[in-house]
């Protein structure tokens, strides 16, 4: 092999990388926030969920992006590992189609995709077709890489020492063991499958052999999901593992079935191959199939299976734990397609936190309660630490390849971060009015702590709604929030004149009506804050779609 044709496949194989890649990132920036939806949605029961991994992963073109999106899935808390297991089965059906496709040998469309892609990327101004534009451009460059490597292989069958070389591959068990070494450093089953897809095709590898360098792919493509889930929680662990078990048991059946009937099934595969790379992809795609008929009853006990790899529980981070991160940060896996999604679990574990102590801070001005006032300054330092960690957290992600829908909604997150914070200041707020009336002595009415208590019930309501709007999509409240910061504006002027009507009749002190007026005024700033809360989102989305 001269220097001239290793470069070639290097050439090649670096251009089938970076076209599979592009291909790949394009339609998850372009879709992947469509596709989590569709992925959260129906994978309500495992059948389902297999349905959707094959599409899905059909769709992406990865197999390691929708096992790797499944674990954080599972981490994040969207998923049960019974839900993964099904996702998981059918995404190991879905990688077949890359080899499908490259299969088809549509090398000599490349540069019409090519050409079309960097017009649609370059020239087009609508972002749509931009998109799409990075899609078909990456499809190209695939099979641009494809045809150098192709051409690099077909000298390569003349060289005597390289056919030795492969023809001295005889080994099945060395042949997994390849398989899974080069698919696990190269961390896709579908770019060596097509490897071995065009090395067939050449002659440069007997056909026996490659079904069992196959069997090694599917055990190599896990290495990106078990590398990701090492930074998350058990349930992760557990859920790459399924995928691991499932690839491994699948081996072994097979391996064992090639064993002995090798040439039988060499023989009914070929009889609809119209070459030996159809014969690779078809195998690849068969294999798949089956493993999944066989071990899609037994997914139940795979699970549990990972329980007892895995065993226990994570230790449970609740809403009060004191500078701690649930779902983002150093100790939690990321991955761009949920990045966003637990940001906003960890803003609504923050809000929960500030409405609690909203609500004690409040408990604190009519009770008069030392530990209560001092609960609210130490869960106050809580709220501060989960707003710098967030933003902290939101600036790195926005830096990263995430779904176009998710970057416009990245500022909108950076405002709901400090609205919830402004809340906790105005918790604190209440508290600090509460020692102050302690210190001084001063009385509220029965009638003054009757109306503080109606208004602090109607902000609660519009915080519950508005935090469901914002974590979960819920817009059915959309009207009641709106109605209820009206209610609360109404109220708190009606109350400000009340209190004034007070003071005028000698009902009260100055100071109790200094602190009454405070904390009224407070209250509607926090139902302000809670309707830039609900609106965050929707207003950012809006402001992209003008754009």
């Amino acid at each position: 092999m001269n220097s001239t044709t290793l470069l070639s496949m290097a050439g090649g194989l670096g251009l089938f990388l970076f076209g599979m890649h592009l291909m790949s990132d394009s339609i998850e920036r372009a879709a992947g926030d469509k596709l989590r939806k569709i992925l959260e949605f129906f994978t309500t029961n495992r059948f389902t969920g297999m349905i959707v991994g094959v599409i899905f992963t059909a769709i992406i073109q990865s197999s390691s992006a929708c096992t790797v999106m499944v674990v954080s899935f599972v981490n994040s808390g969207l998923m049960n590992l019974y839900q993964a297991a099904g996702v998981i089965f059918g995404a190991n059906i879905g990688t077949t189609v890359t080899s499908q496709l490259v299969s088809f040998n549509l090398s000599k469309f490349a540069p019409v995709f090519l050409l079309g892609g960097v017009i649609a990327f370059m020239f087009c101004k609508n972002e749509t077709i931009k998109k799409i534009g990075a899609i078909v451009l990456g499809f190209g460059v695939l099979f641009m890489g494809l045809s150098g490597m192709s051409s690099a292989m077909s000298g390569l069958k003349e060289d005597p020492t390289v056919v030795g070389l492969f023809a001295s591959l005889t080994s099945p068990l060395l042949a997994v063991l390849l398989g899974t070494a080069v698919t696990a450093i190269i961390q896709s089953s579908s770019v060596t499958v097509s490897i071995i897809l065009l090395m067939a095709n050449q002659g440069l590898l007997p056909l026996k052999i490659c079904l069992f360098i196959v069997l090694g792919c599917n055990i190599g493509a896990c290495a990106s999901a078990t590398i990701a889930s090492l930074a998350g929680k058990k349930d992760a662990k557990r859920a790459a593992l399924i995928h691991l078990l499932f690839n491994i048991i699948g081996t072994i059946i097979f391996y064992f079935i090639f064993l002995v009937a090798a040439d039988p099934i060499i023989t009914w595969l070929q009889s609809f191959s119209a070459d030996n790379g159809r014969f690779v992809a078809n195998a690849h795609t068969i294999i798949k199939i089956a493993q999944v008929i066989m071990l899609f009853p037994f997914a139940g006990i795979i699970v549990k299976i990972t329980y007892m790899i895995v065993p226990g529980q994570d230790q449970k981070v609740g809403y009060h734990d004191t500078f701690q991160l649930k779902y983002i940060g150093d100790k939690v896996m990321f991955n761009p397609a949920t990045a966003v999604v637990d940001v906003i679990r960890e803003l609504e574990r923050m809000a929960s936190l500030a409405s609690d102590n909203l609500n004690r801070a409040m408990n604190a001005l009519i009770t008069l309660d030392e530990d209560d006032i001092n609960e609210v300054h130490r869960n106050e330092e809580n709220i501060n630490f989960l707003n710098k960690s967030i933003t902290n957290y939101l600036v790195k992600i926005s830096q990263a390849t995430l779904p176009i829908e998710d970057i416009k909604n990245i500022g909108a997150l950076f405002h709901v971060a400090n609205d919830i914070e402004r809340i906790g200041d105005h918790a604190q707020n209440v508290a600090e009015d509460a020692a102050r009336r302690k210190e001084l002595g001063v009385k509220f009415s029965p009638s003054a702590q009757k109306e503080l208590g109606e208004m602090l019930e109607l902000v609660n309501k519009i915080i519950q709604y508005s935090v469901d709007m914002f974590a979960n999509g819920n817009i059915s409240h959309m009207k009641d929030v709106s109605a209820l910061e009206d209610q609360i504006d109404e109220m708190e002027r009606s109350l400000q004149q009340l209190h004034v009507e007070r003071l005028t009749r000698n009902e009260c002190t100055a100071e109790a009506g200094m602190l009454f007026s405070d904390v009224v005024s407070g209250l509607e700033r926090v139902a302000d804050h809670a309707t830039n809360i609900a609106f965050a989102v929707i207003k950012s989305e809006d402001e992209s779609d003008e754009e």
